[in-house]
């Protein structure tokens, strides 16, 4: 009887150990290209969002009129955006304070959009960690199915006196199908994990550079109110 040398056949015919591996190796698969699509809709939306946010920061209008439209949606706002609704409202509390100084005052909302920056930064790199593990760790489980699906073949070879290539085939070919799904999990997970690293780099340098212009024009603001 020869044995059934398709994908379901193969896995069907595995050690129950190698068949964990297998499907541990496909839930991992699975994970990592949710996450993929998660996350490559989400870094389109926040460059989007941030080309858009630039071309009204940037075409004149009166910042404390962008604050308000900014204001009046603050729950949906993410990004630039973002960076600048917390900075001008710690800049407009602190500029209301008596013996307030311009310094201050600036520094003030300086350290307000950073920490701002920074969750949302965190918000970007949310899943990127697991795609890192994913990457790093797939192929040495497929590896570890593949060494013991052919330790289990040598085994059963030992048992018999004439070994047989039809004999040996199945056990190494369901063996190295474990390889093969360890490496299909952590080529994409790799490579979508240095491109949303790449992305989210160039996003943060975007944010960085809005911030410290703001904060100049911040600086300027309070100095002319406070002349």
């Amino acid at each position: 009887m020869q044995a059934d040398m398709s994908f379901l056949g193969l896995f069907l015919q595995a050690s129950w150990l190698v068949k964990f591996v297998m499907l541990l190796l496909l839930g991992m698969s699975i994970y990592s290209w949710t996450l993929i699509f998660a996350r490559s809709r989400m870094l389109k939306a926040a460059a989007a969002a941030l080309e858009h946010f630039e071309e009204r920061f940037w075409s004149g209008h009166d910042l404390s009129r962008l604050y308000k439209e900014t204001s009046a949606r603050s729950e949906r706002i993410f990004g630039g955006e973002k960076i600048f609704y917390s900075g001008f409202k710690e800049f407009s509390r602190l500029h209301r304070m008596p013996g307030r100084n311009v310094d201050s005052v600036t520094e003030g909302a300086h350290r307000t959009m950073r920490v701002t920056l920074s969750r949302e930064i965190d918000d970007l790199e949310s899943g990127l960690p697991a795609l890192a593990t994913i990457g790093s760790i797939s192929p040495y489980i497929g590896l570890f199915g593949t060494v013991w699906g052919i330790m289990n073949s040598f085994i059963a070879l030992g048992e018999v006196q004439q070994a047989t290539l039809t004999m040996v085939a199945p056990g190494i070919a369901e063996a190295l199908i474990a390889t093969a799904m360890g490496l299909f999990a952590a080529i994409p997970a790799v490579m979508a994990y240095n491109r949303f690293s790449t992305q989210v780099g160039k996003l943060e340098t975007a944010y960085i550079n809005l911030m410290e212009e703001f904060t100049s024009i911040l600086h300027r603001q309070a100095m002319t109110e406070n002349e």
